[in-house]
């Protein structure tokens, strides 16, 4: 154990991290990356880092997450001691073997993910031991119990139901579409959704461009309380914060293990108190699940796992070779929802036509429409205004409005056309590709920023007809996009 004085530089890093002086640390045969204890009158353990330059030897800095965790101001003096690696790295190796991890060690890993005693590589040794061997159907529930019972819950007085898709399809922002139809009809549906990861939109940051997304577990209750519904981002909520982490790592590694993506969606869904759960696995060549039969294969599977956990769960195969909709990137996904709910004329009739099916899902399970009568039952509330009328309640319940539409959904100053040089039938674009032109562009960190597509496969074009508009903030940008699409040649025709 020895004493050091505490150096404040307001540093945040998501997680506990320490600095020690690059000779200090010699002394001590301590590494980057290995673990501390810091100890006030409490203690915390953290990541260690090493810096020649910044501090004395008798120095130590902080991450803001441990001086607000125990209270600590510059100056002030704190133990540190070295900590061993916790038992857990030990049921992590069994994984990386291919063994099955019982209830227990799941657990103890999923605590220590949360309390950040596991470092970033130990995480990723998980994640890739399950993507390497994958887990039983009880593995995964037990893993989606650990999370759950890590993280806080969601109660509300009525039946909650909810709706999930594994996502993969550029545009696809059925959710507030679906969410306004079932909560106009009675339904209980506070959606908690993600930002984008490798997308140009989550769910999350499209319906930022109109609202707020951003609220504690009792501000959601009163807003669910008030209109029946919500739509914001579950990050922030801590519902799992363990499968946030895991996320994290996932996408360094760019892994998405099949065990960790039904427990994740699972966690969540048990976190917000579901009652049933609507599961959408988009299917397609440029989706993350590449045939029909896939999708019904992990479709049962998270049937058989929810039935694990007593949850009501129903999942749905739907074609996702193509992007759905006419925008891609928040502002332009915006546009295209209010569209539907407005019943514009110039509206998406296949974000439309999607977004009534899993309504209709819904509205039976909840048993607010008769087998087979959903859909008919949510183009009626669709059609009378109902929807968008419930839409602007939860999106002023969000601090939001709908006022002025034009200004608040307006795109991105520069822009640019593709067009077909030749004339000929559209045969596929590729959901991957589009994303990495509207990523080009900075979506999603530019809400404004994203693309347009003017016709879907199936449609005949002619030479010099336009194929997709891409909207960027400057002039560089678009041109880097341009060179993006010619590069990858997302529309084939």
């Amino acid at each position: 154990m020895m004493l050091f004085k505490v150096k404040s530089l307001n540093l945040s890093t998501g997680r506990p991290v320490a600095i020690l002086n690059e000779n200090v640390a010699k002394n001590l045969a301590v590494f980057v990356g290995e673990r501390v204890r810091i100890r006030k009158i409490h203690s915390i353990v953290a990541v260690l880092d090493i810096s020649k330059n910044i501090i004395h030897k008798d120095e130590i800095v902080l991450s803001t997450e441990i001086m607000d965790a125990l209270n600590i101001k510059e100056k002030e003096m704190v133990e540190v001691m070295i900590e061993p690696a916790p038992k857990t790295t030990r049921f992590i190796l069994e994984k990386l073997k291919g063994k099955q991890l019982d209830f227990e060690k799941i657990q103890a890993i999923v605590g220590d993910i949360v309390h950040n005693t596991l470092t970033e590589a130990e995480i990723a040794y998980f994640v890739s031991g399950v993507y390497i061997h994958g887990m039983t159907d009880r593995e995964v529930a037990d893993l989606t119990k650990s999370m759950v019972s890590f993280g806080k819950k969601l109660v509300l007085k009525n039946k909650v139901y909810d709706k999930h898709s594994i996502g993969g399809v550029a545009g696809n922002r059925t959710t507030p579409i679906v969410v306004s139809i079932c909560a106009s009809a009675g339904i209980t549906i506070p959606k908690t959704s993600s930002r984008a990861i490798t997308s140009a939109a989550g769910t999350a940051d499209v319906v930022e461009t109109l609202a707020d997304v951003e609220f504690s577990v009792e501000e959601i209750k009163k807003i669910v309380e008030k209109t029946g519904g919500c739509m914001v981002w579950g990050g922030a909520l801590g519902l799992a914060p363990a499968d946030d982490k895991i996320i994290q790592v996932e996408k360094l590694l760019s892994l998405d293990p099949e065990a960790q993506l039904i427990a994740s969606i699972l966690a969540k869904k048990i976190s917000v108190n579901a009652s049933g759960v609507l599961i959408d696995i988009p299917y397609g060549k440029s989706a993350k699940v590449k045939s029909k039969k896939d999708a019904e294969k992990l479709g049962k599977r998270f049937e058989r796992i929810a039935k694990l956990l007593k949850l009501n769960l129903k999942a749905v195969m739907t074609n996702g070779s193509q992007p759905i909709g006419h925008g891609i990137g928040s502002v332009l996904e915006a546009r295209d929802l209010v569209s539907v709910l407005k019943q514009d004329k110039c509206r998406s009739l296949d974000l439309e036509k999607k977004s009534l099916y899993l309504a209709g899902v819904l509205l039976e399970m909840a048993g607010k429409a008769k087998k087979g009568k959903g859909i008919e039952l949510a183009e009626e509330i669709l059609n009378s205004g109902k929807a968008y009328k419930k839409f602007k309640e939860i999106i002023e319940a969000q601090h939001g409005s709908l006022n002025n539409l034009d200004k608040t959904l307006e795109a991105a100053k520069f822009s640019c056309i593709i067009y077909a040089s030749k004339n000929g039938k559209i045969k596929e674009i590729d959901n991957k590709k589009i994303a990495a032109v509207a990523r080009a562009v900075d979506c999603p960190a530019d809400k404004k920023a994203g693309l347009y597509l003017y016709n879907h496969v199936g449609s005949l074009i002619k030479k010099g007809d336009a194929l997709l508009k891409i909207y960027a903030d400057s002039k560089p940008k678009l041109s880097f996009a341009k060179e993006i699409y010619d590069k990858l040649g997302p529309i084939s025709y």
